[in-house]
């Protein structure tokens, strides 16, 4: 295979995979150094530190969690940038929420800032969506787990903000109170939305 040929079969990878890291390259037998190569000759862009991209990647306006969802993959986007994910609020938080195992390491990233919940358990696991942006697996609550969890975490983000959600959602998400009130039960926050949700039935 000529080195044009190899460099054609590299970016179609890169480019299937959207944004890559040189260890997603090697685990499919393509060594880093072919990957700093294309660098150097203008076929790949280093996007971020350790996250490379093809030349005229197409971008989307969720390209920031398409960055953390590549240098955090134990992370599950929740609370401020979830609602900001389904519509649910006006704010647009400059930071970057998501919720990790409790004991796990709180990563270092220069950018953007991020904002760490800490949870376990069936709370840790529950109302996980899989959304494919830019060719990269996003991991995010739902609708319903995330105003769940700003009620659970009202403390970080204030019960003005999870009330708005929950008024938000109801408009939305017409009939699909028991989907609050199931995820209410696993995060133990029944009692302290019962009032919120029966002003709103």
């Amino acid at each position: 295979m000529t080195a044009r040929k190899d460099d054609r079969t590299i970016l179609r990878a890169i480019r299937r995979l959207g944004v890559v890291r040189p260890i997603d390259l090697e685990s499919r037998g393509i060594p880093r150094g072919r990957l700093y190569n294309l660098v150097r000759k203008g076929l790949v862009e280093r996007q971020a530190r350790g996250l490379y991209v093809a030349r005229n990647h197409r971008y989307t306006a969720e390209h920031t969690l398409v960055q953390v969802a590549k240098r955090v993959p134990a992370g599950v986007f929740c609370l401020l940038t979830a609602l900001r994910f389904h519509g649910l609020t006006t704010q647009n938080p400059a930071d970057v929420w998501i919720t990790l195992p409790e004991r796990s390491r709180k990563p270092r990233l220069d950018y953007p800032l991020l904002r760490v919940a800490r949870s376990s358990g069936a709370a840790l696991v529950a109302g996980i969506e899989t959304h494919r942006i830019e060719g990269v697996e996003v991991r995010v609550y739902s609708a319903a787990k995330t105003v769940v969890d700003c009620f659970k975490y009202r403390n970080k983000v204030g019960i003005d903000v999870a009330v708005e959600a929950l008024r938000d959602f109801s408009r939305r998400y017409r009939g699909r109170a028991s989907e609050l009130a199931n995820f209410a039960r696993v995060c133990r926050v029944t009692r302290v939305m019962q009032p919120y949700l029966d002003a709103i039935a």
